[in-house]
């Protein structure tokens, strides 16, 4: 891929609205109704941002957005990418004394935020006099004043840097301090701009429905840019709790997800089919799904090879990709002619090698580094320039990508062998009963703690449900090797805290 022929996330904008003009491009519901935003409202609406930005600001800033996913969360985001200054996204639920350390590390002059967050805007205007802060419910205001046809129009017309910083993306990771990894344009768009393994999915019209978080690269690139480049419909879904009527009311085709909403859903269909023994499995996952259904693209957690088998019983073809920020996003992606176990197919602008088992990656959508860490940003990378992810992992001639376990998660036993926590977990991934799970080490012993799916226990008769696990784990035990017996069970009634892409939060290992 050569770096020149990288669009901008402006160039993208124009180009879909030249190409695919008055089609629907965003779909949202507001007050109940189904709204429809086209490729060149989206366009017209980010320029009046980008024209809002420059109005009175001749130098480069970093602005941070928050907010749940939204047509205006999408807008103001690209009005900032279309404006030449960096685009910080922050969690919705970020609090005021993490957003105010964040702020000050991050350099951030400007906020865009949702209605949500007006209070603790609020607070971190007061703590910085200086920011300057706009409401998303100023948009028709701003879409009026910084129109095409106003005084301020030429202020969208900009001369771009793809390789300077476009965007800081603080990682959330399961441990240690957050670090704000910086993306140029040339990363950021460039590690869309991959070939596809799938001819049928990322096509013109298409519906794709995003459930997932855009202030996270895995869906901001996927759900926003990749299919603002192909021309599918996006429809927002909003809630979580709204995805089940949200399938029925889009029908999408393709979704993005996360492991836990592939298991939910599933138990819904496995529940239909229960109550309704005349549906077939199809039937059953149409019911939930919708009728369009045929791709589930998984990440950001382990995908058990049970889970693809049971929805490729259902027609849906399941399958994971495998990706970090740090890289610009995507490693490898999924087709339909990868092993189940696998996290896809390593995509042609990358290049991946291991090293005493970890995997490590070079491509030119890697990041700039870590924003004002350099230390840190050193430590990414080996002394030939390859990307450390941290994952332990194989290669297979065919280019299919395998993940193993984590360096860091690694315990280490008094024997002096190293355990992979995630390669026990992974044991547990068939187990209905079983909703979560984490292994970790503990004085010299390993422990299992649970979350139970307290569902299934009510519906198969499960009164004690420790006493089903402790089973269930020394069962396993019988055919495991020594260094992986699990020596104590652990029942927990809340799920294990989790980063926002839905991983778990593990305990520090002590062993």
């Amino acid at each position: 891929m050569k770096q020149s022929s990288v669009p901008s996330v402006k160039e993208l904008l124009n180009e879909g609205a030249a190409k695919f003009g008055s089609a629907t491009f965003i779909k949202y519901i507001e007050n109940g109704q189904i709204k429809e935003k086209s490729f060149i409202q989206i366009r017209d609406d980010s320029e009046c941002v980008c024209r809002l930005i420059r109005h009175g600001n001749n130098k480069k800033i970093n602005i941070a957005v928050i907010g749940k996913t939204s047509y205006e969360y999408l807008v103001f985001c690209s009005g900032v990418l279309s404006s030449g200054n960096v685009f910080v996204p922050f969690s919705p639920e970020i609090s005021v004394d993490e957003a105010a350390e964040l702020f000050e590390r991050a350099d951030i002059e400007m906020l865009f935020f949702e209605e949500a967050f007006a209070d603790r805007a609020a607070e971190l205007s007061a703590a910085f006099p200086e920011l300057k802060s706009v409401c998303f419910s100023q948009a028709d205001e701003i879409y009026a004043k910084y129109s095409a046809d106003s005084e301020y129009s030429s202020l969208s017309d900009i001369e771009e840097d793809k390789e300077q910083c476009a965007i800081i993306i603080y990682t959330s990771g399961t441990t240690g301090v957050k670090k704000g990894v910086m993306l140029s344009m040339n990363a950021l768009v460039g590690n869309i701009m991959y070939r596809e393994y799938c001819t049928d999915i990322f096509n013109e019209g298409v519906v794709a429905l995003s459930v997932l978080p855009m202030y996270h690269t895995f869906c901001f690139s996927g759900d926003y840019i990749k299919n603002l480049k192909d021309g599918l419909q996006v429809c927002l879904n909003g809630e979580f709790r709204d995805i089940a009527e949200n399938l029925k009311r889009f029908q999408p085709k393709v979704i993005r997800i996360v492991p836990m909403i592939a298991q939910s859903l599933l138990g819904k269909i496995k529940i239909l089919l229960r109550r309704n023994p005349s549906l077939t499995p199809r039937q059953a996952a149409e019911e939930v799904y919708g009728k369009n259904i045929k791709w589930l693209i998984s990440g950001g957690a382990y995908l058990s090879p049970e889970l693809v088998v049971e929805y490729d019983k259902l027609g849906i073809f399941l399958r994971q990709g495998y990706g970090m920020t740090e890289a610009g996003c995507r490693i490898s992606v999924p087709d339909d002619g990868v092993a189940f176990e696998s996290v896809g197919r390593i995509i042609d602008l990358c290049e991946v090698r291991t090293l005493n088992g970890e995997i490590q990656v070079k491509t030119p959508t890697v990041m700039m580094g870590y924003y004002k860490m350099p230390e840190e940003t050193k430590e990414m990378f080996t002394e030939d320039g390859w990307l450390k992810t941290g994952d332990i992992g194989y290669v297979t001639e065919d280019n299919q990508l395998f993940i193993t376990g984590r360096v860091k998660n690694l315990i280490i036993l008094s024997s002096g062998e190293n355990v992979s926590p995630e390669a026990i977990e992974r044991k547990f991934s068939s187990v209905e009963l079983v909703e979560e799970v984490l292994v970790y080490g503990e004085g010299n012993k390993l422990i299992a703690e649970f979350y139970p799916n307290a569902e299934y226990a009510q519906a198969n008769g499960i009164n004690n449900i420790e006493q089903e696990l402790e089973r269930i784990v020394d069962s396993l035990n019988e055919t495991a090797k020594s260094s992986h017996l699990i020596s104590e069970v652990r029942v927990r009634d809340i799920p294990f805290e989790k980063t926002g892409p839905g991983k778990i939060k593990r305990y520090e290992t002590k062993i």
